[in-house]
């Protein structure tokens, strides 16, 4: 699988349905508490494209967001009914310079309530591990706590991601940055809906709404047997998020 150039999809995109806040990300996604059944694998490729983003660094010598696209390799494998295994790499970027740049690998270990997609009420919570390139991150090494939370109310599902990220420095530095998604399937195969990012800083100086990044999505997902699609547009309505993000998640099992 080889990785998807944005800009060429940016029109169909748009017509479909329809980084985050400060810093460059390799994964705009809302976790459902969805896995891989014990012993199942899947190749996921993460693409993000900002047409228009921040044209400064969110630190020195970090990379220009505008004109930049970012994507991961994400392999993950079900243990249990309830844990599944993810590793992501190679993490890499196609800068607004021509250059194509590796930015570094990722560790994911995900707990979950089985069977998510046929629960009213299902939760769930994911740790990441990160190593980072100095363009990449200010930190070389860093983490995530993604807690899970969410209800399937008939075709309409409603999730929340308040997602804590760490560079190991102290709960006092552990940065809040929400996400969510409500999403209306129209059957089983496609589905639409929009999601929200922010990024609020540490919990022990939080930003408010309209200070801290935040970016608004339109998404749209397609299910088969053993292929899906999840493609989006995102705005920036406050802060420092970039103005327009495109998004396409590919997922194959095998």
């Amino acid at each position: 699988m080889l990785p998807v150039r944005l800009p060429a999809l940016a029109a169909t995109v748009l017509c479909l349905g329809a980084g985050t806040a400060w810093a460059q990300t390799d994964e705009i996604q809302v976790y459902d508490a969805s896995i891989e059944a014990p012993g199942q694998a899947s190749l996921t490729l993460h693409n993000n494209d900002t047409p228009d983003g921040r044209t400064t660094p969110a630190f020195p010598g970090g990379l220009i967001a505008n004109h930049t696209e970012n994507g991961v390799f994400e392999w993950a494998l079900g243990v249990k009914p309830w844990w599944e295994l993810g590793l992501y790499f190679p993490l890499y970027s196609f800068t607004n310079d021509g250059k194509v740049l590796y930015d570094g690998f990722k560790l994911r270990s995900e707990f979950v309530s089985p069977n998510a997609r046929d629960r009213t009420f299902f939760y769930g919570v994911n740790f990441e591990f990160s190593v980072n390139t100095a363009h990449w991150d200010a930190s070389r090494i860093s983490g995530e706590i993604r807690p899970i939370a969410g209800v399937h109310l008939g075709p309409w599902d409603l999730i929340a991601n308040p997602i804590l990220d760490t560079e190991f420095n102290g709960i006092h530095a552990l940065t809040f940055a929400p996400a969510e998604r409500v999403m209306y399937n129209f059957s089983p195969s496609w589905a639409l809906g929009a999601e929200h990012y922010g990024e609020y800083g540490a919990l022990s100086a939080l930003q408010s709404p309209v200070h801290g990044g935040n970016t608004l999505f339109g998404v749209g997902d397609f299910t088969a047997k053993s292929f899906s699609a999840e493609f989006g547009a995102g705005w920036g309505v406050s802060g420092h998020a970039d103005r327009l993000v495109l998004k396409l998640i590919l997922t194959t099992g095998f």
